[in-house]
């Protein structure tokens, strides 16, 4: 994972809801149905626009058999590997209780992140789950310990029905006919290096670039609830982008 640049103004909720946003994999921790022990796995991941992680897991699995009887989970976003004590990067600790949801739009969403599930997504003994976030736990690294609250971690989408219903189209748009834009969104505004960046995901407050296996994160000026306004997100910062 691509960690941005770090301000120090940076809030524990705002760099949580980044961590997560750009994650590809997490670490999925149910309570074992027959020993009563956590029992931690890893999954891929994206986020529903409102930012509640989603995963696709299958009935055949330990997690989904746990979470079948009951549903209490957590989920492990970390950023710390590659970058020297992996006590000194950033990882949130969410968690709630996690849910089957059967919702075309969840799927696209998951899928445009992790395309190479496809392969399975339509198999019969897979489905995609959603963590209904209660709380979380956020370590910034040493002296930066926050408790955080669902509502601090959830992006306000209660006036952006236009842009949910049309981000699909963004999605395809964006990938379609501005790959150059994209790109310069990844290299010129988040630092990346070169890729097949793609264009996969939006919500009121931001995008969601993806190549192999790095995610990024792209905030937009300002919130934007509908399409027209995520066009003008998108000139303004690609017109920065070019400078």
């Amino acid at each position: 994972m691509t960690a941005p640049k770090r301000s120090d103004d940076l809030t524990p909720a705002t760099w949580s809801r980044d961590i997560m946003r750009r994650a590809l994999k997490a670490s999925l921790a149910t309570i074992h149905r027959e020993t009563g022990y956590p029992y931690a796995s890893l999954v891929t991941i994206a986020a529903l626009p409102d930012g509640a992680p989603l995963t696709l897991i299958s009935t055949l699995a330990e997690h989904t058999k746990n979470i079948l009887k009951d549903p209490r989970a957590s989920i492990l976003f970390d950023e710390t590997g590659g970058r020297g004590d992996p006590l000194e990067g950033a990882r949130v600790s969410v968690f709630g209780t996690m849910e089957e949801v059967n919702d075309p739009a969840a799927r696209a969403r998951f899928l445009g992140r992790n395309p190479s599930a496809e392969l399975y997504a339509d198999f019969d003994d897979f489905a995609f789950y959603v963590l209904r976030v209660e709380g979380a736990h956020f370590v910034g690294g040493f002296g930066r310990i926050n408790d955080l609250t669902a509502q601090e971690l959830k992006t306000d989408i209660s006036d952006a029905d236009a842009l949910i219903e049309a981000e699909a189209e963004i999605v395809e748009h964006m990938n379609d006919d501005h790959a150059d834009a994209v790109q310069l969104y990844a290299t010129k505004l988040l630092g990346a290096p070169a890729g097949d960046w793609r264009f996969v995901s939006c919500d009121p407050e931001g995008c969601d670039l993806v190549s192999g296996e790095t995610g990024l994160r792209l905030d937009f000026p300002q919130r934007v609830t509908t399409p027209q306004a995520v066009r003008k997100a998108l000139v303004e910062l690609v017109q920065t982008a070019r400078g």
